[in-house]
C-alpha cells in the first residue's frame, strides 16, 4: 500500500456548470476570496489536480480549475478544439459571476489560453503561459520522408489512455515508475493522478479520452490563425519554460534555439527557465509551482 507524506493538497469545491452539449466538471479553491480569481488550465492528458499545489500557495485567492472536455469529471463531453475549450472557460466565468481572471495555462492548457485570451480579452485581467502555449517544433522526418504528426510524437503519453488498471494501487506503481514523475511522488502526485482515474477494479482506466487529446495534439504545431492569436496578446506575457522534458530527459518541450526564435519574434511574451524541473514538475513540484506563482504575485505588483 501507498504511505502518505504530509498532510496532502487540500481537496476543491467542486461544481458541475452546463454548457449546450453536457455538464463540464469545475473545481474551486477558495470560492469566496477576494481579490481577482485565477483560471488555472492544465494540459492535454491531465485533470484540474494538477493546480492543487499552486492553489496552497495562493492563500488569498480563488482558484477556479475545470477539467477540459474529454478529460477528468469532464470526461463524457464530447472531444473539442482549443477554441471549444476557450469558449467553454468563458462560459464557465459567466456561470460563476466571475468578470475577470487571472488565466493561467500548462502545457496544452497554455494554447488554450491563448485561444481564450483571443477570443475574450475583456475576461482577462493577465496571462501566464507554463511550459506551453509557443507553437511545438517541428519533428524531423522519417526514412521515408514523412513527417510524424504530433500526436505520433506523442504516442508514449497517449499510451497509457488505452490500458486497463487492476486497482488504484497498480495506477499509482504505473507513475512511480514513471521518469517524470516517480521523483516527485507525494500526496500531491498521488491526488492528481487519482484525479485520472475511472471505473473501479478490476477494470479501471484513465479519464482521459484518447480521441480527445490527440484533436488537440493536431492543433499544438502552430497553425496560422493560432500563431496571429499568439502574436496579437496584450504584453507583457510571461512563459515559464521546464529544461527537462515529458520523460524527465534533458531536451525540454521547446528546445533553446527554438525558444531564441520566438523570443526574437514575439518581443510582448518574456520567456523564462524555471531551473531543475521538467514538464510535469512545474506545476507539480513545490519548486514549480512556487515560481508560477511568484510570477502571478510579481505581476500584480507592477501592473
Amino acid at each position: 500500500m501507498d504511505q502518505h507524506v504530509g498532510s496532502g493538497p487540500q481537496p476543491p469545491e467542486t461544481t458541475e456548470i452546463g454548457l449546450d452539449d453536457g455538464p463540464i466538471h469545475v473545481g474551486r479553491w477558495r470560492p469566496d476570496a477576494g481579490g481577482i480569481p485565477v483560471l488555472a488550465i492544465h494540459g492535454i492528458t491531465a485533470n484540474l489536480m494538477c493546480w492543487a499545489r499552486l492553489a496552497e500557495l495562493l492563500p488569498d485567492r480563488c482558484v477556479i480549475a475545470p477539467d477540459l472536455r474529454g478529460r477528468g469529471g469532464s470526461r463524457d463531453l464530447p472531444p473539442g478544439g482549443l477554441v471549444q475549450h476557450a469558449d467553454d472557460l468563458a462560459r464557465v466565468l459567466e456561470e460563476l459571476g466571475v468578470d475577470r481572471a487571472v488565466v493561467v495555462g500548462h502545457s496544452m492548457g497554455a494554447f488554450v489560453a491563448v485561444r481564450f485570451a483571443e477570443r475574450h480579452p475583456e475576461k482577462v485581467e493577465r496571462l501566464v503561459l507554463v511550459d506551453g502555449g509557443l507553437p511545438l517544433p517541428p519533428a524531423p522526418p522519417r526514412e521515408d520522408g514523412s513527417v510524424p504528426t504530433p500526436a505520433e510524437l506523442l504516442g508514449p503519453v497517449f499510451e497509457r489512455l488505452t490500458t486497463t488498471f487492476p486497482d488504484r494501487e497498480s495506477y499509482h506503481r504505473f507513475w512511480q515508475a514513471h521518469p517524470a514523475i516517480g521523483a516527485l511522488w507525494d500526496d500531491y502526485a498521488r491526488a492528481y493522478v487519482d484525479g485520472d482515474l475511472v471505473g473501479g477494479p478490476p477494470a479501471m482506466t484513465p479519464a482521459a479520452r484518447p480521441e480527445a487529446a490527440r484533436l488537440n495534439a493536431d492543433e499544438l504545431t502552430g497553425p496560422e490563425e493560432y500563431v496571429a492569436a499568439l502574436r496579437g496578446l496584450p504584453g507583457p506575457v510571461p512563459l515559464l519554460t521546464a529544461p527537462r522534458g515529458l520523460f524527465d530527459e534533458s531536451a525540454g518541450m521547446y528546445p533553446p534555439a527554438w525558444l531564441q526564435r520566438w523570443d526574437e519574434e514575439l518581443e510582448h511574451v518574456e520567456i523564462r527557465e524555471v531551473p531543475d524541473v521538467n514538464h510535469y514538475g512545474i506545476v507539480l513540484a513545490q519548486a514549480g509551482a512556487r515560481q508560477v506563482a511568484a510570477t502571478i504575485t510579481r505581476q500584480e505588483e507592477t501592473a
